[in-house]
């Protein structure tokens, strides 16, 4: 079965955003975009409030290798980060998590993400996506509902969704 592999993947010019792979341990760029993401922004990513991400935290969402695979999105006008995506492979499932800097939210920057990430997760061979949602959260479940047909349920406070590809 076919892997996500980010080393042969080229830069994409999607409506205004360049996306590109992060390359393995480029912490850098994902601590970069965590410092625009507010404190709500923060709190719906995480699920509670998170002021800074730990070292380990940092190594953990800038890993990329044969599972991992990370989208991040450049205006063409600003040099620093504005939108990340990640997906973790499972077999022929994925788990999947973005977040777009405040300022660039509602601009299509997270839509965007998503649907290249799907494309890349369709051509690996990946035929769901997996993602748990902090509350209630509409934007997320309709950007979610454009990539596939879309499962919900609720586990206390968290929404898991299922997103058939």
């Amino acid at each position: 079965m076919p892997r996500v592999y980010a080393q042969y993947m080229q830069s994409r010019y999607v409506r205004g955003l360049t996306v590109r792979s992060l390359q393995d341990g480029d912490t850098e760029t994902v601590s970069a975009l965590f410092a625009r993401f507010g404190e709500r922004s923060r709190e719906r990513r995480f699920c509670g409030a998170k002021p800074r991400l730990s070292e380990l935290e940092l190594a953990s969402l800038a890993r990329v290798d044969r599972d991992h695979h990370v989208l991040v999105g450049y205006m063409d006008y600003d040099a620093e980060p504005v939108g990340i995506a990640r997906l973790v492979r499972t077999g022929s499932t994925a788990e999947i998590a973005f977040a777009v800097a405040d300022e660039y939210q509602s601009h299509g920057v997270g839509s965007i993400l998503a649907s290249e990430l799907a494309a890349d997760a369709r051509a690996a061979g990946i035929t769901q996506l997996m993602a748990t949602v902090c509350g209630d959260n509409p934007r997320i479940l309709a950007l979610l509902q454009r990539l596939g047909s879309l499962h919900t349920r609720w586990r206390g406070r968290e929404r898991e969704l299922v997103v058939g590809l």
